[in-house]
């Protein structure tokens, strides 16, 4: 009996181990399959040590970073009509073709599919870099040849080689908004490359960078003979799009922003301050978590709308119903979705143009709510909830909804306003049965014969 139960012993523990390692293999399938998959394409692997801080950091944060040769001739971004991908970085500004099916217009399908892009360039930035960012909204400088950002007031006094082309941009040339750059640093930003140009009137382009108001962009080596095509604050130096579909892209006229050299180095100021690290750490981090959708990212969950009172939706609403409505949004903060806080979130109830428009109120669970009176003008509405802030992904929700006339049935019986209408009906009324009485009962006198 002893050595049954010895050898039951063992079969159960096999089970138990094959069970776990079964668990322990869905896990890892599990981990495998939700890691957010980023391609890096550089021009030499070398940029693996160049641009280790950054590309640690995407690791450190859940992404699966694939790097590759930018002309390495396996290049492709999707098989058989799925992406393999989440986010591209394009960090080979010197590339003259895309190896395997890559190409401008993969790119920008890619984007168009939701896709996020990071594209670094440099004063040596090729045609097919320069075309891609252009179809992207952002123009990079190229009236020079080697064209640079340029400042002689703002520049690095000790690691600069005498052309003052290695810029150290203030603080406050960034983007007002810390969802994109992060908290504002204490010090200058390093940046040496060529300067971009972006559409003021396009209301997707977001200048995260401006250059100072002493800054040009020229070939530093050659003498300028015309006024420079880029100058002062028109120079930017980080751009960003959110396009329609909330698809992200990044756009840098240097490859250096990003390196360890400009991240962890100190910063020399013409007005003699000195700072032991420059700015680049932080807002690398925090603008890349951007344009990857690490931040910024806000998503509906639940909708309801229901007549005050009611737990559930009608199939349609009477004009002059007490309603109210309910929307739950929430935020992807650090992985993890958490209830979003705003005070300015607002519903508009629509019929070709909106009849109600109204702040929703916020709760501690991200859950929305408002109540409001239906319209007295009955046909087809719409709750519509549109929010559109710098930062956030632009957030869209609608519900269409019926609502009817009265019943005849559900009308009052007596309303005040009619009063005088009744008044004349019973004023009538009277008038007529006074008439019939008279004329009924009225007797005319007989005529007495005359006598002669």
């Amino acid at each position: 009996m002893s050595s049954l139960s010895i050898k039951t012993d063992i079969q159960v523990i096999k089970i138990r181990s094959k069970m776990q390692l079964t668990i322990l293999l869905v896990l890892a399938l599990a981990c495998y399959t939700s890691a957010t998959k980023t391609l890096v394409l550089v021009d030499t692997l070398a940029t693996r040590e160049t641009h280790s801080i950054f590309l640690k950091a995407l690791t450190d944060r859940g992404h699966e970073v694939t790097i590759k040769s930018a002309d390495e001739p396996s290049l492709q971004l999707s098989r058989y009509g799925e992406y393999l991908y989440d986010n591209l970085v394009l960090f080979a500004p010197g590339v003259e073709e895309f190896g395997g099916s890559l190409g401008v217009e993969a790119i920008i399908e890619f984007v168009d599919e939701g896709g996020n892009l990071i594209i670094a360039g440099s004063t040596d930035a090729t045609d097919l870099i320069r075309e891609l960012a252009t179809e992207v909204g952002v123009e990079m400088d190229e009236e020079e040849a080697k064209s640079a950002v340029i400042d002689h007031l703002h520049y690095d006094t000790k690691a600069d080689d005498g052309q003052h082309t290695l810029v150290t941009a203030p603080p406050s040339g960034l983007l007002q908004s810390s969802l994109v750059v992060g908290d504002t640093p204490s010090a200058p930003l390093l940046y040496r490359g060529t300067g971009l140009i972006t559409d003021p009137e396009n209301p997707l382009i977001l200048p995260v960078l401006r250059a100072p108001s002493t800054a040009y962009c020229h070939n530093p080596t050659e003498p300028i003979t015309d006024y420079p095509h880029a100058t002062g604050e028109n120079v930017v130096l980080l751009a960003a799009l959110q396009a329609r579909n909330n698809a992200r892209v990044l756009v840098s006229g240097s490859l250096e922003f990003f390196s360890d050299a400009f991240i962890s180095a100190a910063v020399n100021t013409p007005d003699g301050s000195f700072h032991p690290v420059s700015g680049n750490g932080g807002v690398v981090e925090a603008v890349t978590k951007w344009a990857l959708k690490e931040a910024g990212v806000i998503r509906v969950v639940d909708v309801t709308h229901n007549k005050v009172g009611e737990s559930s939706p009608p199939s349609e609403y009477t004009i002059k119903d007490d309603l109210e409505y309910h929307i739950t949004v929430e935020l992807l903060e650090d992985g993890k979705w958490k209830p979003f806080k705003a005070q300015d979130l607002q519903l508009e109830f629509v019929r070709i143009d909106p009849f109600v428009r109204t702040t929703l109120k916020p709760s501690a669970s991200g859950r929305f709510s408002v109540q409001f009176k239906v319209p007295d003008v009955y046909g087809v509405y719409q709750f519509k909830v549109e929010y559109n802030r710098i930062g956030y992904t632009r957030l869209y929700h609608s519900t269409q909804v019926a609502v009817r006339p009265f019943l005849h049935t559900q009308y009052e019986r007596f309303i005040w306003c009619a009063y005088p209408y009744y008044a004349s009906a019973a004023s009538m009324m009277v008038g007529v049965f006074l008439f019939s009485f008279v004329f009924l009962h009225h007797k005319e006198p007989t005529p007495r014969p005359k006598v002669d």
